[in-house]
Parts: C-alpha cells; sequence; structure tokens
C-alpha cells in the first residue's frame, strides 16, 4: 500500500516536471525557515513581560531537535532503504540521500517545531502545521520518501512535542529564564520605540 501511493504520486510528478521543482524550493528551505520562524516567536514576547512566546520558541526548537534524535535511534533499529533505492525506475531528479528513509527527519523536526507552537497557541501553531505538512508532502512528491515515512514523522514529532511541552516545561521554564537575562536588555529597547510610535 505505501509503494502503490508512492508509485501513483511518482508518477504523476514524473508528467507534471514543475511540481517537483517547486517543492525541491520547499525541500531546500522549509525546515530551516521553520525553526527560524519559531526561534522568531521569542522577539514576540514583551521584555520582562509574559514569557509565553519564549516558551514556546524554546519548546519548539527543543521538540525538533529531539525528533531528530529519536529518528536517529529508529535509523539504528531500521534502515529502511529510500524509494529510490528499493524500486527502479522511481523518478528522483532532486533528492540523493542514501540515509534511512523511516522515519522522515524533515517532516518528524518541522512536525516537532509545528506541534510543540501548537500547544501554546493555536492560531500561530496551525501555520506552523500548514508550513510542516508542505514539507512532509514535499518529500513524498520530490521522491525521497513513501508516505509512511512522513505519517511516521508526523507521530514522532507529535511524541517529542507533547514530551518536552508537558514532562519538560520546568527544565525549558529555567532555560528560558536565563536566556532573557541576555536577550530582554537588548530587545528592551526595541519595544520602547514601538510603543512609542
Amino acid at each position: 500500500m505505501d509503494y502503490r501511493t508512492f508509485h501513483w504520486i511518482n508518477g504523476v510528478v514524473r508528467h507534471h516536471g514543475w511540481l517537483g521543482s517547486a517543492f525541491n524550493g520547499i525541500e531546500i528551505w522549509g525546515t530551516v525557515l521553520i525553526a527560524i520562524a519559531a526561534a522568531a516567536l521569542w522577539l514576540f514576547a514583551r521584555p520582562r513581560g509574559d514569557a509565553k512566546w519564549k516558551l514556546a520558541a524554546a519548546s519548539a526548537l527543543g521538540s525538533g531537535a529531539l525528533a531528530y534524535v529519536v529518528n536517529q535511534a529508529i535509523h539504528a533499529l531500521w534502515d529502511r532503504p529510500r524509494p529510490y533505492e528499493a524500486h527502479a525506475g522511481v523518478f528522483h531528479p532532486h533528492a540523493h540521500s542514501t540515509d534511512a528513509s523511516f522515519p522522515s527527519d524533515h517532516a518528524s523536526a518541522a512536525f516537532g517545531i509545528a506541534f510543540a507552537v501548537f500547544l501554546f497557541d493555536r492560531l500561530a501553531g496551525s501555520f506552523f502545521l500548514a508550513g510542516a505538512a508542505l514539507i512532509g508532502v514535499g518529500r513524498v512528491i520530490v521522491g525521497a520518501h513513501y508516505p509512511g515515512d512522513v505519517l511516521a514523522g508526523v507521530l514522532v514529532g507529535f511524541g517529542c512535542a507533547v514530551l518536552v511541552v508537558r514532562f519538560a516545561g520546568g527544565f525549558i521554564g529555567r532555560l528560558v529564564r536565563a536566556v532573557e537575562r541576555l536577550t530582554d536588555p537588548v530587545l528592551a529597547p526595541l519595544w520602547r520605540r514601538r510603543a512609542r510610535a
């Protein structure tokens, strides 16, 4: 079933090359941009004010990193070949990795970040989840992963987000308080200027 779905999508992309080209750009920059966007949430927190966005930023980056580490452990247990390694004739002009296919590292990290943000704010989190979904779909469109690899990445990302937000909140809170001692004095003048404008 996983390969049949992949094979059908791959056939569509083979006859509509613009799809692969468009998603190749998302694949190159998507995960980096979603991580930068998560870090940028820190800027929404007023210095010495409510720490919600700082906690969201720190939790999202921690969740994405944890998802990547969990994937490496899974890869060590099961080295599933990429679709183009396991099947002849797969169209994959933009994908050439040879590491394990299951789960997708891109999807796991992106969804780890997105679900963590969603647990703090549903509106902002929905935008992050939409971005993560684009990344996940793109991994199949460029021929780098089976759909099941991406779905597993969604589950890994979700599990890591819940773990970080619900069970590592105390540690994240202490980390945020330590880092904001450095960032608040730098950001406070910007907030004062904004208030006067």
